[in-house]
């Protein structure tokens, strides 16, 4: 059996991407190249590594097993050359970190930028996720370290505080919300919404509240960031879920009320997650530290 470390990398692209395209692209390989690496993966093996339909690929169990190990070789490999660049004058790498959108939009923009100017050498490659999916992508060695929401079950990962915080509902001083002190999300989903884009992590949770509710989120318009979220808001577009620390710094600025929500799931205590501390790559242990300063 002869796979060498890029048709290893290239199939867990591949399963992450649930498509070989996907995979490829992420890989940095033509099509056609990878699709003749995975077919003599197979053929090497004797056995069907993916499931292949209309909607992309999923792995059999013979592809779950090769998944695992390719994880923990690359793993293996990434630490060697990291342990190994300290000789050749400082760490060098990448590390990966994902993050809900709350984290990624209000309380990673400044530890991130303090710690890649302090470390030249490492680059970040940061990806919003559910903190659900995050915990998985974890604890499967997809990422290096995580930030969730406090309410999530981490398993067995390890944790860290990180920072707190609330969501609440923003709405022109004009619009019928804005008299209330307090509110359930279910009256929300009376009025129209401003949220962000479908694909971030913060607005497929609010959709997945809103469905459990028995109600459709009705989404007037979706933007790129909470600064924009709010400044439809303003302009009476309809109303906004942010984190409150948005709606502070935004209502410096504009004219908005801020309405606090009832739902426990509101308050938001964001954690750190990462695998026990002795799987951490240098630069990821060196990352975690910096957050948590």
């Amino acid at each position: 059996m002869r796979f060498d470390l890029t048709d290893l990398r290239l199939f867990c692209d591949v399963v992450d991407e649930g498509s070989i395209t996907a995979g490829a692209e992420k890989s940095a390989l033509a099509l056609a190249a990878a699709s003749t690496r995975v077919r003599n993966m197979e053929a090497t093996l004797g056995a069907v590594l993916l499931t292949r339909s209309r909607q992309g690929v999923t792995p059999t169990p013979a592809g779950r097993m090769l998944l695992k190990h390719a994880r923990g070789i690359l793993g293996q490999a990434a630490r060697m050359r990291e342990d190994l660049s300290t000789f050749a004058g400082g760490l060098s790498g990448e590390v990966r970190l994902l993050a809900n959108t709350n984290a990624v939009t209000e309380f990673l923009p400044e530890p991130l930028s303090s710690f890649l100017a302090t470390h030249p050498h490492v680059s970040v490659d940061l990806e919003e996720r559910l903190s659900d999916e995050i915990v998985g992508l974890i604890a499967e060695g997809v990422g290096d370290v995580g930030i969730v929401a406090g309410a999530v079950d981490v398993g067995a990962l390890k944790t860290y505080p990180f920072r707190s915080d609330r969501f609440v509902v923003v709405a022109a001083p004009s619009h019928p919300l804005a008299r209330r002190t307090r509110l359930s999300f279910a009256e929300v989903l009376e009025y129209d919404v401003v949220g962000l884009e479908r694909s971030s992590s913060l607005q497929r949770f609010l959709v997945g509240k809103a469905a459990r509710a028995g109600r459709p989120l009705k989404a007037r318009v979706q933007l790129r960031s909470f600064d924009a979220v709010c400044r439809l808001v303003e302009a009476g577009v309809g109303v906004g879920v942010v984190p409150q620390t948005t709606a502070r710094r935004a209502e410096k600025t504009m004219s908005l009320a801020i309405v606090d929500l009832a739902d426990d799931w509101a308050l938001r205590e964001l954690n750190i997650v990462v695998r026990a501390d002795d799987e951490l790559r240098p630069y990821a242990r060196e990352l975690v530290e910096s957050l948590r300063a």
